[in-house]
């Protein structure tokens, strides 16, 4: 287990679970936050034995978004990747959300910088920014219209009201809704079914995913080529194919 003052890493196999431990401060973000938080992003990017990260809160709460107070003292929660270390420079590697309780303001946008959302179905999702004479500028106004009709984007992001968990769901931006004190262990069992995958392939997909909104069709198709070529030729890709021929769990080598 990594930890930082604000931030605690847990390794289990392949997954890093990331949690913000700030309970007292409903787990909003100050500057050495963001600052551990990146961290623990790059940590994530940069271990190859690493495939899937877990972001979660501590306390009963996911995030609550900026640190108010710290915001009032002239501190801004940011690094060269944007708020909290990975709303403009997203994370390289899948990363689901656990929500238990709350997911405001920027802690929306923490859980929108993520790949997949797990949250419980009593959490509040919203983005109150405009109740504080504010504007939602972690990317929320670029990810809410991606992920959920224009009309209730707009919404959230005029009413600063808060989504529920159902509906965000029906709607796809929620993609498991879990009993309340469950988001965690149920992140974490989705996570599992990510890492049993060939990590090549996760990843090859995961950044054609990620990338590919902004390509044209004939850039997809070109770009798709140089990203999953490689895979198609790597020791993993045969090694899927014997395994399921001899009806047995592959053994990934990464290469």
């Amino acid at each position: 287990m990594g930890s930082d003052t604000t931030v605690r890493t847990t390794r289990h196999d392949a997954i890093l679970e990331i949690a913000i431990d700030r309970p007292e401060q409903r787990n909003a973000i100050d500057k050495a936050t963001a600052e551990a938080l990146g961290a623990a992003i790059i940590e994530l990017e940069q271990d190859d034995a690493l495939v899937v990260g877990v972001l979660t809160g501590t306390g009963g709460g996911f995030c609550a978004g900026m640190d108010l107070g710290a915001f009032a003292r002239g501190e801004l929660p940011l690094t060269e990747r944007g708020f909290a270390g990975m709303t403009i420079g997203r994370p390289g590697k899948p990363v689901i959300a656990a929500i238990e309780g709350f997911a405001l303001a920027g802690g929306l946008e923490l859980a929108l910088a993520c790949d997949l959302i797990v949250a419980a179905r009593d959490a509040r999702l919203g983005i109150p920014e405009v109740k504080r004479g504010l504007v939602a500028a972690g990317g929320a106004l670029r990810r809410l219209p991606e992920r959920l009709p224009l009309g209730v984007a707009t919404e959230l992001a005029l009413t600063g009201d808060p989504l529920d968990v159902d509906r965000a769901q029906q709607l796809g931006l929620v993609n498991h809704v879990s009993a309340p004190g469950a988001a965690l262990a149920d992140a974490l069992a989705l996570a599992a079914r990510i890492a049993a995958n060939g990590p090549l392939a996760v990843a090859a997909s995961h950044e054609i995913l990620r990338a590919g909104v902004d390509w044209t069709e004939e850039q997809f198709w070109a770009e798709q080529g140089r990203i999953a070529g490689p895979v198609l030729l790597s020791r993993d890709a045969r090694e899927g194919a014997v395994a399921f021929k001899e009806k047995r769990a592959p053994v990934w080598e990464r290469r």
